[in-house]
């Protein structure tokens, strides 16, 4: 990721060296010379459970196929489903984690949260027990449409849980009520505030851009903060106030499924990414918000690492000169003149070319 001209040579699944290009001993991969290449992207908040709509896709097609060797689903089930989401994952190529979903119905119903009896703490806990190595934090989407009347009483019986368990809470903000002034100051260090660049009038950001108080306050208390582009959180408007104001960049996830994929506005994990460059941000920035620090939040540094010794986890990708419309959350259109293009993945001893769109 440095620009530096290498070779790495990988031996059954293992990457046995890296050292000057040309150097190499080995067969070379087809249609990648020349390409970038960086430890495997990470996804922190996709959809990945085809049964639930419209909140669903299959986990390849929004992993390796997309560039991205690990995902973490963010929250499409609940202790209901926990253990056919486990299923999926083990016959897929992409490397998978997930949030479990506070509701034990998680998203067979968009209002997972409207209703307290759907909130089982003990079948949470249950869950955690029984999928420790998967289950990485607790999801609670706290906005109006999701828990209808019942305000902050998921949000507290989440943080409930999470003292509990040990486990961090990945939040989703949206429209109010609750007020966002209400949400931000119950969440604790490396909690995850996830849609933080959202456009909606419930939002983080003042009239003028500058970020809210409970933010700075959050971002003070070490609070994490992550895209979740999605059909409706992100604002090229936003990111541009943020990045005046030097809030983020933690980590770049794409909340995809299948519409948003087929659809848009997301596309795939490298149209998100090129958003971001067109903000100003360096390849490096952007690269790091899908590597090292998602690596570092999930605890395993060594999927944002790329050392002698360690499993081939990489994304090899190009930097294309060529003329793109994006188009955020709002409908707001941007032109770019440079693309981020997925090419493959090196991952299980294995390379998976992508087949996405730009």
């Amino acid at each position: 990721m440095s620009g530096e001209k290498i070779d790495i040579v990988i031996e059954n699944g293992i990457i046995a060296e890296i050292t000057d290009a040309g150097k190499g001993i080995g067969q070379p991969l087809a249609n990648v010379t020349g390409a970038y290449v960086s430890s495997g992207w990470i996804d922190m908040h996709v959809h990945a459970f085809p049964e639930f709509d419209p909140y669903g896709d299959e986990i390849d097609e929004i992993g390796v196929k997309q560039g991205v060797t690990t995902i973490v689903d963010a929250g499409s089930c609940g202790a209901d489903r926990i253990a056919d989401l486990i299923a999926d994952s083990k016959r897929a190529k992409t490397r998978v984690y997930a949030f479990l979903n506070i509701s034990r119905i998680g998203l067979l119903t968009i209002d997972e949260l409207s209703r307290l009896e759907w909130l089982d703490k003990e079948r949470v806990k249950q869950s955690i027990t029984a999928y420790e190595d998967f289950i990485v934090g607790l999801k609670a989407r706290i906005s109006r449409s999701v828990v209808g009347g019942n305000g902050l009483e998921p949000l507290r019986i989440a943080r409930e849980l999470s003292g509990d368990t040990g486990l961090p809470l990945m939040v989703h903000i949206g429209s109010g009520p609750p007020d966002i002034r209400e949400v931000i100051p119950l969440l604790q260090r490396k909690d995850i505030i996830t849609h933080y660049l959202n456009g909606k009038k419930n939002n983080l950001f003042d009239e003028k851009g500058y970020p809210l108080q409970v933010l700075t306050d959050a971002i003070a208390r070490g609070v994490h903060l992550d895209v979740g582009h999605g059909t409706a959180s992100f604002s090229f408007k936003v990111a541009e106030a943020a990045k005046r104001q030097g809030v983020g960049l933690n980590t770049i996830s794409t909340d995809i499924y299948r519409g948003n994929r087929l659809n848009g506005p997301v596309y795939s994990m490298a149209n998100v990414l090129t958003k971001f460059l067109s903000l100003g941000y360096t390849l490096e920035e952007t690269i790091d918000a899908v590597t090292l620090h998602a690596a570092d939040w999930l605890g395993k540094p060594e999927l944002g690492r790329i050392q002698v010794g360690d499993g081939a986890n990489l994304t090899l990708f190009t930097l294309d000169d060529e003329r793109v419309e994006l188009v955020d959350s709002e409908g707001e259109r941007r032109v770019a003149n440079r693309l981020i293009k997925a090419k493959g993945v090196v991952t299980g001893g294995e390379y998976i070319a992508c087949e996405v769109r730009p």
